[in-house]
């Protein structure tokens, strides 16, 4: 569980930094505050984010977000126009997937058989779900528990449920690590699915916002079907629903929470600028 110790350890760092009030922390202050010797702490947190504490911390500004919306932020009009709809999306992930007809979903999961395990993960315990199809759920929390389960398994109740890690752990590998295929079994809505597929043509290191998602998949009035969708999506990270902020750049929520969101974010921008620089 070495991610999984590491992004506690973030966390608790990201907390110290994101205090009301709070201004630049040195290295030797965090490393003091967690308990760690400044090396440690150094190390630990330059394997997990790819650049130095005092660096991140740059990520993680409202005014970053902005920056980032200014900079990075894709229009899918744009996205399309330049290849980054296809070409930089299949460089993150090599992804294939299939929905759920309406009738199957309208069954809420009855007939199928989804198998679940708790991994390690840069961002904590990571639950996966899978059916035969291909990974149709990711959750995160703070440690492995019962409740993060029953959320997910609500979303499709009359699925029979079995408890084997092994069925998810090669899209999770694909998803975390960057090999491999995840194959994604989608089992939503077809205006979930809609919305769903448009955020993988998001790209690592770059945002958009919920009115540009809106404008793509129906209208730009239909901004709060959109926040609902993104908000129902069930493969957290891998569909990156973390990649889209308010209009203002506010982060706005994250069913796992916004200190994971936040981390999430800043984790992709980091690495994304360590490879452009290289």
């Amino acid at each position: 569980m070495e991610q999984s110790y590491h992004y506690k350890l973030i966390a608790r760092a990201i907390a110290l930094i994101d205090a009301p009030g709070g201004t630049a922390r040195s290295l030797d202050d965090l490393a003091a505050d967690l308990g760690l010797s400044p090396a440690h702490f150094q190390r630990v947190f330059s394997a997990w984010a790819g650049v130095s504490p005092k660096r991140y911390q740059q990520y993680l500004t409202l005014g970053h977000a902005r920056r980032l919306l200014d900079a990075r932020f894709t229009t899918f009009d744009a996205a399309l126009q330049l290849g980054l709809s296809g070409q930089a999306r299949l460089h993150d992930l090599f992804l294939r997937w299939e929905g759920m007809t309406p009738g199957d979903y309208a069954k809420r999961g009855e007939g199928l058989t989804i198998r679940h395990g708790w991994f390690d993960s840069p961002f904590g315990p990571a639950l996966g779900l899978a059916t035969e199809r291909g990974l149709c759920g990711l959750a995160f929390a703070d440690d492995p528990d019962d409740a993060t389960l029953a959320d997910m398994t609500r979303r499709w109740p009359n699925a029979r449920y079995i408890n084997d890690p092994g069925a998810a752990a090669p899209h999770l590998e694909a998803a975390f690590a960057r090999k491999g295929t995840a194959r994604l079994h989608m089992m939503g809505t077809p205006f979930q699915i809609k919305v769903w597929e448009a955020l993988l043509q998001v790209p690592t290191g770059h945002v958009t916002s919920y009115g540009e998602v809106a404008r793509t998949v129906c209208s730009q009035r239909a901004a709060r079907a959109v926040g609902a969708a993104v908000g129902r999506n069930p493969l957290g990270f891998v569909i990156p629903c973390h990649r889209v902020l308010q209009g203002n750049g506010a982060l706005g929520g994250y069913h796992w929470g916004l200190p994971r969101k936040r981390a999430m974010l800043g984790w992709e921008a980091a690495r994304r600028d360590v490879v452009a620089q290289a």
